[in-house]
């Protein structure tokens, strides 16, 4: 194709998509065509199930009354319900478990392990541990809370990576010696919950089992400034983290740098949970089933980074519906039912791990 202007010809441009490739002058990009699709289908079924949720609870609503009241045509008094009062709730659902997902996706590519997530490995104990030196030592507010889990989990990701580091970090070494961190985290986690006042303790303790009780709107800008600013670099450095997993020499011998990449994703992936953490507490287990559950669906080799966190999404979304419809209130916090259910996932995997070393 090509255009005339002012006397003059422009460079021919060429846009194509055939098998997977998108190529638009001297940039491409090669994605898979099944992972989008699961995007998108994953995407719609949070979006309905949050359709659901904000129909729940006492002042019940149909799907098609919250649609409406959405689009700004709800019956009496919806207005203030849904937007006011439940919106926040699940938007912050869906960002905490966008974020978690992804992060997930992140740390078991770089340790190539599935139990290689950030709440296992201690980075999610280490933005919790942050948050609550914010919420009992300091008693500040949101922002702060939310600048205290990102140091908080920066500072254990940069302690883990340094105990981990042998001539380079190894996934088995990371996870090992995150485990010990993440015991270590929880005795100073006890230890600020014994020398708290009452008040404090009670809203550290509600905080900490992973709640979406009584969020608002400064809830979702926390729980959305990690996938707005951080995802971002996730996915540029995507094909790093897909070189990464076939070792460190053949990446180098592919021309990416492991160490450098490894600290970038590192930081990412760390901001990701920290600022999750700092919005919802620390929901258990969506970091670590979110990523297998994607990759099963999308049958792709790789991180499936935005599968991975749509799947985080649907979790979180979901696990919040299942807990006010059980409840008929909004006051079970929804990582008490994420932490059954995520212990059960874990003796699954871990008996098909024990079965793969058997065979």
């Amino acid at each position: 194709m090509s255009l005339a202007q002012d006397g003059g010809v422009r460079p021919r441009v060429r846009v194509r998509v055939r098998h997977g490739l998108l190529r638009t002058g001297r940039w491409s990009l090669r994605y898979d065509t099944r992972a989008l699709l699961v995007c998108a289908a994953l995407a719609l079924l949070t979006a309905g199930t949050a359709v659901l949720a904000l129909g729940t609870g006492s002042y019940g609503l149909s799907p098609a009354e919250v649609v409406r009241t959405l689009l700004g045509d709800g019956p009496p008094g919806a207005d203030f319900v849904v937007l006011g009062l439940r919106l926040p709730r699940a938007l912050v659902a869906a960002l905490v478990g966008f974020g978690m997902g992804a992060a997930g996706a992140v740390f078991q590519s770089l340790t190539r392990n599935p139990l290689g997530s950030p709440d296992v490995i201690g980075f999610g104990n280490g933005a919790s541990a942050g948050a609550l030196v914010a919420i009992i030592v300091l008693d500040t507010g949101a922002a702060q809370t939310a600048a205290g889990a990102v140091c908080g989990g920066l500072a254990t990701a940069a302690a883990v990576y340094l105990l981990a580091w042998r001539r380079g970090v190894h996934g088995y070494r990371l996870v090992l010696v995150g485990i010990g961190a993440s015991a270590v985290l929880g005795a100073a986690t006890s230890f600020l919950y014994v020398r708290a006042d009452i008040g404090k303790a009670a809203q550290a303790a509600s905080w900490m089992i992973g709640s979406l009780n009584a969020r608002d709107w400064t809830d979702v800008r926390v729980a959305a400034l990690g996938p707005l600013v951080l995802l971002p670099v996730v996915l540029v450095c995507a094909r790093r983290l897909t070189m990464l997993e076939m070792g460190d020499d053949t990446a180098a011998a592919l021309g990416v740098p492991p160490e450098r990449s490894r600290l970038v994703l590192l930081a990412a992936g760390t901001g990701l949970t920290a600022m999750a953490v700092a919005a919802a507490g620390p929901i258990p287990f969506v970091a670590m089933a979110a990523p297998q559950l994607a990759r099963r669906v999308t049958r792709a080799a790789g991180p499936n980074v935005l599968p991975a966190g749509w799947t985080g999404a649907l979790l979180v979304t979901a696990a919040d519906l299942v807990t006010q419809r059980l409840t008929g209130s909004a006051l079970l916090p929804v990582g008490v039912l994420t932490g059954v259910a995520g212990g059960a996932y874990l003796a699954w995997l871990l008996r098909g791990e024990r079965r793969g070393a058997r065979l």
